[in-house]
């Protein structure tokens, strides 16, 4: 999940005025901040964490209540128009959204898994409960499955192979992989992010490359980043950033989401 934080917080100052390359990225740019993706990546961890992960409908309950709960608490983060009437409304049923919200909250998902087959299953009720388009499912689906891999020293070969299962990453890119336009799809950021991830040479250059891409840069920072940090590793310093970033609440989440964990390996 770092990975995803650490994108989300770098990417964040260039959302809106976007860095032309690589070399532009401050990384460690203290004007950082989170946002919605940050809050709802540790709301999802804190669900799973609830739940009995072998009851499914249990499971969806507990990360609709942790959305909810915690996601209100942070109004002015950054959610998008339909996702910010969910969070607020009484009822919190599917809106049929192909928004990238649900592939860059799902990084704490193959951590909890037990194999492929069951992150797959975590990642496509993590984002059920509101983004239960087929296209917002195939995107959390695609990037759990591609962490998770990741995770297990799967080379990116084989990354590739799996992720070309949901979509097509040939060399002959279509425009909406390379475009640097501003695109909230998962359909449009998630092929992107991926792309960005396996063209990489190190967790940094990932970010860069991410952020430098244009468009939704915090959001494609943090999916490329959740893949990233999984494969390469986190270094020291990137956690010590994330950490000096979140507010007393997230960091408790991630606090317990590491013991958790580590309990469980």
């Amino acid at each position: 999940m770092l990975g995803a934080i650490f994108g989300d917080i770098t990417g964040s100052i260039y959302e809106f005025d976007n860095a032309r390359n690589p070399d532009e990225v401050k990384l460690f740019d203290q004007r950082g901040y989170f946002t919605d993706d940050t809050v709802m990546t540790l709301c999802v961890a804190k669900g799973l964490m609830s739940a009995d992960l072998k009851n499914e409908e249990v499971i969806k309950v507990s990360l609709v209540n942790s959305m909810v709960e915690v996601g209100r608490k942070y109004p002015d983060c950054g959610y998008g128009n339909l996702f910010y009437h969910w969070i607020f409304s009484e009822e919190h049923e599917g809106y049929h959204s192909f928004g990238n919200g649900s592939a860059m909250r799902v990084s704490a998902v193959p951590y909890l898994a037990k194999s492929l087959s069951d992150c797959l299953r975590l990642a496509e009720l993590s984002a059920v409960v509101s983004h239960d388009h087929p296209e917002g499912i195939k995107g959390a689906v695609a990037v759990a499955g591609a962490i998770y891999l990741a995770k297990e020293g799967a080379d990116k070969e084989a990354i590739r192979s799996f992720v070309e299962g949901y979509y097509s990453l040939d060399e002959e890119m279509d425009s909406t992989i390379r475009s640097s336009g501003f695109d909230e799809t998962c359909q449009g950021s998630v092929p992107k992010a991926i792309v960005i991830f396996l063209e990489s040479d190190s967790f940094y250059d990932c970010i860069a490359k991410a952020i430098a891409s244009g468009g939704d840069s915090d959001t494609i920072g943090a999916i490329a980043g959740s893949i990233a940090g999984a494969y390469y590793g986190i270094p020291q310093e990137v956690e010590s950033f994330v950490w000096s970033k979140l507010d007393k609440r997230l960091k408790k989440i991630l606090k317990d989401f590491n013991e958790y964990i580590s309990k469980e390996v």
